[in-house]
C-alpha cells in the first residue's frame, strides 16, 4: 500500500495515522530513516532495527546454548586465564 505524507515547517513529516496502527508507531516513539542501495529512502521502526541485528548474529549463536549461558561461560573463561596469570606472576 502507498501513503502520503507532506514534509511541512522545519522537515517535519506526519506519518499518516493508519501506517502508524499497522507499525505500531506510538507518539514519542523513534524511527530510522535509512537509504537503500538505490538512495530510496526507507522508514524502519526500533523493532524492526532490532530484529534485523538480530538476524545477522543469529547464525553465530550456539543453537544448544542460550546467549546467557554463553556469556556465563565466556566470562568464567576470561576469569581463569585472569586468574592463571595472577599464579604465573606470583610464582616467578
Amino acid at each position: 500500500m502507498t501513503y502520503h505524507a507532506k514534509v511541512i515547517a522545519g522537515g517535519k513529516i506526519v506519518i499518516p495515522a493508519d501506517l502508524r496502527r499497522e507499525l505500531g508507531i506510538k507518539d514519542g516513539d523513534s524511527v530510522i530513516i535509512d537509504r537503500d542501495a538505490s538512495g530510496a529512502m526507507v522508514l524502519k521502526t526500533h523493532a524492526q532495527i532490532v530484529r534485523e541485528v538480530q538476524d545477522i548474529f543469529r547464525p553465530f549463536r550456539d543453537p544448544a546454548r542460550g546467549i546467557v549461558d554463553e556469556l556465563l561461560a565466556g566470562r568464567r573463561e576470561e576469569q581463569k586465564r585472569e586468574s592463571d596469570a595472577a599464579d604465573a606472576a606470583s610464582a616467578a
